[in-house]
């Protein structure tokens, strides 16, 4: 099977316990270091279940939100959470962006670019959908600094059992989601105006049985490697995290993105 077979991307709920409540932890801040300006049309490329979304409606200031997934789920699931009368959600591909030329003041997305087979394109597309005065912005998890730290630890714990599963870690998978490699990824698509930061917040579990739970929904790498397994090695892999966890009390492990915005000098004008 291919790497990719494993990343399930569907059943929006349980991608939200997994994976989009963290999203929003980071969206928040993410927010705050872009510093948008008020009354801007935004596109969202990969808005998943509406973390980031949601914090550009509630913090940005936004006129207009076109919020857009390949995910039919996910887009389901958005659209009908958020109700705010300024998004519009369509299924869409990040290769393949709904908005005319120079359309757009402010591209986005949230964990999306590391999932996408030709990010050149996906760049080139939002260069294509923006004004000369816009920017792009986006946020991945710093996989091979170990800045996720409850997926890290899931792998290691993982390749234990099973030195297959090592291939399978993100942090081998994605080496690009590191600053130097966000850089080379925006200067290949001709940005001329690339700034990153990081951003962290810590996830927070009440102990393990809750750490391990979003693990068994099915939604996400982890959780598709999990679910391809017997019930006897999902209980293997779940005593061997268990132990290098080290605690049946809370669980705190920290997360660390990379946060990007750039811009192009060339486009057209509003």
């Amino acid at each position: 099977m291919a790497k990719s077979d494993f990343d399930a991307w569907s059943a929006g709920q349980s991608y939200e316990h997994y994976m989009g409540r963290w999203s929003r932890k980071i969206a928040e801040k993410f927010i705050d270091w872009v510093d948008p300006p008020t009354d801007a049309e935004w596109l969202e490329t990969g808005c998943g279940t509406g973390a980031l979304t949601d914090i550009v409606l509630s913090k940005a200031a936004a006129r207009s939100l076109l919020a857009t997934d390949q995910s039919v789920d996910f887009v389901a699931h958005a659209s009908k959470e958020i109700t705010d009368k300024r998004v519009a959600f369509k299924v869409a591909d990040a290769t393949a962006l709904p908005c005319p030329d120079a359309s757009i003041d402010l591209v986005t997305s949230a964990l999306v670019l590391n999932f996408i087979s030709d990010k050149a394109l996906a760049l080139d597309e939002m260069r294509r959908v923006l004004r000369s005065s816009g920017r792009a912005t986006f946020y991945v998890w710093d996989y091979p600094g170990g800045g996720m730290g409850f997926i890290d630890a899931f792998w290691k714990s993982a390749a234990e059992i099973d030195p297959h599963a090592a291939d399978l870690d993100e942090s081998e998978r994605f080496p690009f989601c590191q600053k130097d490699g966000l850089v080379q990824i925006c200067q290949d698509a001709g940005a001329t105006n690339t700034e990153i930061a990081a951003i962290k917040v810590e996830t927070l579990f009440p102990d393990f049985e809750a750490y391990w739970h979003p693990f068994t929904l099915g939604a996400g790498p982890a959780p598709g490697y999990l679910k391809s397994l017997t019930e006897d090695r999902r209980q293997q892999l779940k005593d061997t995290l268990r132990v290098r966890i080290g605690t049946d009390g809370p669980v705190s492990l920290p997360a660390r993105a990379w946060a990007v915005k750039t811009r192009w000098s060339t486009g057209k004008s509003r």
